[in-house]
């Protein structure tokens, strides 16, 4: 049994305080490692770092920060792990290699593949940066992501008497039910009987309920028909998640859908339809914005004259500023009330919902979505806005990024969303029909993880490519005696031959498939592998092939984690473990390979090495499995 699992809901969240504080700390020291022993060209591949970069423009944007731009010599094709809300630091190397710190950090604004926006904390700081020669910048250990939760824990705890302590009681506690009220159902006629059912039990909750969404069964759909209905019976909700990408998305269909979205914090992906509903865009659109970017112009010109002049005419300027700041003051304010007063969804990642200008608000209801993969104590952070919650994912998918062992052993990979869905089951709606794979890809994993509760829709059940094509193909490296190669802990392992065993086996698939009906119908493909290490060679080797060429734009490479809610026609997946004790590493975390293997629409090819790996009971099983299927 896991220390978290308690009945008192103090004593939970005091362990979760415990749990983790050894998180940050196992963090923080990981972070002075790596900025201490490893060297740039490591931190760039792992995407903790850009070097060299040249500095941009410097300028006011519309929220009044001072921003830079920073800009990558070149685009290394390596995923890089800076975007919006994340801290930075600066550094310039010698000629000898040293490193030397700047001592200030920054914040990320935008980030795309080879441009950067940061917030920098004053003129000074522009001035040294724009003088450096062989500029860096690198991730920062991201302290103000912990201070929100541990402050989220602390209000949690404090809670007397108020809807906090009564919400954290009934998600936290055993004895008491979570409230539901008898409202006659609403008929969704585009919604399954599971969605439509799932829409329903979030309209009569009182405190909780949990859309569970395995593969392919729609879970965003049946999110935003939800929120939807909602908002026919609240003014105003407010929607997050653990990342900005899963923000983007869930925020992006909602607007779809008719929706005023008001998004707190930049993009991912940035195109006119994203930035249109960000709050620093509608800002800036604002009439009464042009007046105010006007004043503040003036004040920045007025505050340069320092001390010049007579004592009286040092009074009239300090009389003017002051007028025009309070004039600035009174307009912000106003902004702000229009723009949040007309927005139907504040929309958000779950540190986010802390921002000052959600300071003080209040919601009849918070939607997270992707809540599987979010600390307990960021849910927290938003559940303190909220007087019930709607919590959206799932818990036999990808877990939360937890670097610390102990920690994650102690219980701080167990979810908010999973110890509900445990605790109290009545509280959570299965999805279960799926519409994207084909019926033999999907039946292993609602076996295994979803008590087979799982079915195709008719329309995909038997989806396929080629005519007499087993849709799962095992391909076993056992007889091929290749090796795994270990390249670092965070880069974790590499299998050259099993990488270029699947190029061989993909251009192959192809080559049957046929290249002009590739071309003319745009069937996808997806490589996926646990380890980064292996992604970056297959990505070298797809670059290099000629062959591949043509089809490259159809063709993802990437991790498991990379691929988390998306999906392709045709999936390969290196496993790349083999070694002669059986270890497997994280391929244990079964999550992962449930995500991994629910990507496939029609065609999934796994290579392995069936002799280490079958000594877990799940790849014994899925290997048997896959050589029982009829052709």
């Amino acid at each position: 049994m896991k220390a978290t699992e308690t009945n008192s809901p103090i004593l939970h969240l005091q362990q979760q305080q415990l749990l983790l504080r050894m998180e940050y700390e196992y963090e923080k020291e990981e972070f002075k490692r790596q900025t201490e022993t490893m060297g740039v060209a490591r931190k760039v591949k792992r995407g903790l770092c850009w070097y060299p970069v040249s500095t941009g423009r410097s300028y006011y944007n519309s929220l009044n920060q001072l921003v830079l731009e920073v800009n990558r010599s070149e685009d290394l094709d390596i995923e890089h792990n800076f975007e919006y809300g994340r801290p930075v630091c600066f550094f310039r190397q010698s000629a000898d290699g040293s490193l030397t710190y700047y001592n200030f950090t920054a914040t990320v604004s935008y980030a795309d593949e080879t441009r950067m926006v940061v917030v920098m904390p004053g003129a000074g700081s522009i001035v040294d940066v724009q003088a450096a020669e062989r500029l860096g910048v690198q991730l920062f250990f991201d302290e103000t992501s912990y201070r929100t939760m541990f402050e989220a824990l602390a209000d949690v705890l404090r809670a007397k008497g108020n809807r906090l302590a009564e919400l954290r009681d009934i998600l936290l506690g055993s004895n008491l039910k979570a409230g539901f009220r008898e409202l006659y159902p609403v008929r969704f006629p585009w919604l399954n009987t599971t969605q439509e059912h799932a829409v329903n039990r979030v309209l009569c909750a009182r405190d909780v309920a949990i859309v569970h969404g395995p593969p392919g069964t729609g879970k965003t759909t049946t999110l935003v028909e939800a929120i939807y209905e909602t908002l026919h019976r609240e003014p105003q909700v407010l929607v997050c998640a653990q990342s900005n990408m899963a923000v983007d998305w869930i925020s992006e269909k909602l607007v779809d859908r008719g929706v005023n979205v008001l998004r707190i914090g930049n993009p991912t992906r940035v195109n006119d339809k994203m930035l249109s509903f960000t709050y620093e865009h509608r800002f800036e659109s604002h009439p009464s914005y042009p007046e105010l970017w006007s004043i503040r112009k003036e004040l920045r010109q007025l505050g340069g004259q320092g001390r010049r002049g007579s004592y009286s005419e040092r009074e009239a300027l300090r009389n003017r500023m002051s007028r025009l700041r309070d004039r600035a003051t009174a307009l912000e304010l106003q902004i702000n009330t229009e723009l949040f007063d007309s927005a139907h969804v504040i929309a958000s990642t779950l540190v986010s919902s802390n921002h000052r200008l959600l300071g003080g608000r209040r919601f009849g209801t918070l939607f997270i979505d992707e809540a599987a993969q979010a600390l307990e104590a960021a849910c927290w952070i938003a559940i303190r806005k909220a007087d019930r919650v709607v919590l959206a994912g799932d818990h036999c998918q990808l877990p939360p990024t937890i670097k610390c062992y102990d920690a994650a052993r102690g219980g701080l990979d167990c979810t908010l969303m999973e110890k509900i869905a445990s605790n109290k089951p009545g509280c959570v709606s299965l999805l279960k029909v799926q519409y994207r794979m084909h019926e033999a890809i999907m039946r292993f994993s609602s076996q295994w993880f979803y008590d087979n509760q799982v079915e195709a829709a008719p329309d995909v059940k038997h989806r396929g490519i080629l005519d007499w094509d087993r849709p799962i193909t095992w391909i076993d490296t056992s007889e091929m005696e290749f090796k795994e190669e270990f390249v670092g802990d965070s880069f974790g392992r590499i299998n050259k031959s099993e990488a270029d065993l699947l190029i061989d086996k993909l251009q192959a698939y192809i080559e049957r498939i046929g290249g002009k009906r590739i071309l003319d119908e745009r069937i996808d493909f997806a490589i996926i592998s646990p380890y980064k290490a292996q992604v970056q060679y297959l990505r070298g080797k797809v670059k290099n092939s000629a062959t591949l060429r043509p089809y490259r734009h159809l063709l993802t490479i990437n991790t498991v984690d990379g691929f988390q809610g998306q999906e392709r026609d045709v999936v390969f997946i290196s496993l790349v473990r083999a070694n002669e004790q059986g270890q497997i590493g994280f391929l244990g975390d079964l999550r992962r390979m449930n995500v991994a293997m629910t990507r496939a629409r029609m065609k999934l090819v796994i290579l392995g090495e069936a002799a280490t790996l079958s000594h877990h009971p799940f790849y014994k099983t899925l290997i048997h499995y896959i050589n029982t299927l009829d052709t």
